[in-house]
């Protein structure tokens, strides 16, 4: 990567995060985007819906340009985590096609102001709300990117498909054979600290 404006750059990072969420739900059933895979009910199309509000909310609001997209699960008397799933009545196409609208909404933000312009995160406390467009943008990067490692780990769970992207999978092998000997040795170092360590 050459880019050498600050904002290319982190325009390049957020962009490799969204792809990657969004290239998770790839040949899967509607089930399989929805379904809970943990214990707080991680599942991967409601991550893209937490995503887009993130999205709306640090590199819209924060810096007085909302997106009139109407949140439901932002109100006042919304249930807890709403944003964290999708329901029945919800498609993948609708949730998918508000993190694209999210994501046109921030690069617009991005296109308007420099990274300096000062915000105020609404949901902050006073006082302690302010914040540059920069500082937004790493965390929205970081929220990103954490979410969608979380997605990696789900669609592995599921089929065994991994990696950043459609032709980057960064693996070491693609070798079932190497997978599962690498495997059994992990587990058998990780047995072993444990019996040095009692």
């Amino acid at each position: 990567m050459a880019e050498t404006d600050p904002k290319d750059v982190l325009r390049f990072y957020l962009r490799s995060a969204r792809e990657a969420l969004l290239w998770k739900l790839e040949g899967l059933s509607e089930y399989d985007v929805r379904r809970p895979l943990t214990p707080t009910g991680t599942n991967l199309l409601g991550l893209v819906k937490h995503a887009a509000g993130v999205e709306l909310g640090y590199l819209g609001d924060t810096f007085g340009r909302p997106s009139g997209q109407p949140l439901p699960w932002l109100d006042a008397d919304a249930e807890p985590n709403g944003d964290m799933w999708a329901t029945a009545d919800e498609s993948r196409e609708d949730i998918v096609g508000l993190y694209r609208r999210a994501w046109a909404h921030s690069d617009a933000t991005l296109d308007a102001l420099p990274l300096d312009t000062l915000g105020h995160v609404p949901w902050w406390p006073d006082g302690k709300d302010e914040v540059t467009l920069h500082h937004a943008l790493v965390r929205v990067i970081a929220d990103t990117h954490r979410h969608a490692g979380h997605a990696d780990i789900l669609r592995e769970l599921m089929d065994g498909a991994v990696g950043m992207n459609d032709g980057n999978d960064s693996m070491a092998s693609h070798d079932p054979a190497w997978w599962e000997a690498y495997r059994a040795r992990l587990e058998r170092a990780a047995r072993e600290a444990e019996e040095k360590s009692s």
